[in-house]
């Protein structure tokens, strides 16, 4: 595990260049997987999506300059205020559709990194437009649509990252 909030020096990626690749092809986001350490156990937050207001885990695209957990981790201040420890490898990935307005749907796959959450912000970039809550592992993998992910929030456990 490597130490840090958002904003400090960081090793950065090449970014990505994909060759031959078509604009409705499959693409790939990255999800974080925040969590706080309880007596009782783990919890985990979920945030609402803007828009149809179901339970999900911050993601986003990758972007340049940054790891594919910095992304994460990125996406976990913008979307939900969170500020922690992020995870360099990912613990599981999810497929879903995503709804373009006025395109075609977009087929996705997202690697998901942990995120040890150290504090949650009031001000951040989406504050207001969703909600966010935590949860048992077993009640957030309720609340969330895709398979995969239900299985990944379900299996967590923290004590096994390194």
């Amino acid at each position: 595990m490597v130490n840090r909030y958002m904003g400090s020096q960081r090793t950065l990626q090449a970014p990505l260049q994909m060759v031959g690749v078509r604009k409705r092809d499959t693409r790939t986001q990255f999800a974080a997987l925040c969590y706080r350490k309880r007596k009782k156990g783990v919890e985990l937050l979920l945030l609402t999506s803007r828009d149809t207001k179901r339970w999900i885990i911050p993601k986003g695209w990758p972007m340049d300059g940054l790891t594919p957990a910095d992304a994460a981790a990125l996406e976990a201040w913008e979307e939900g205020g969170v500020k922690g420890n992020v995870h360099d490898h990912c613990i599981g990935i999810y497929s879903y559709t995503k709804h373009m307005a006025d395109q075609p749907d977009l087929s996705c796959i997202v690697a998901v990194f942990p995120v040890e959450v150290k504090r949650l912000d009031s001000d951040y970039p989406e504050a207001g437009l969703r909600n966010r809550k935590w949860f048992s592992p077993k009640k957030a993998a309720a609340r969330v649509k895709e398979l995969e992910l239900k299985q990944i929030l379900r299996e967590f456990d923290p004590t096994l990252l390194r």
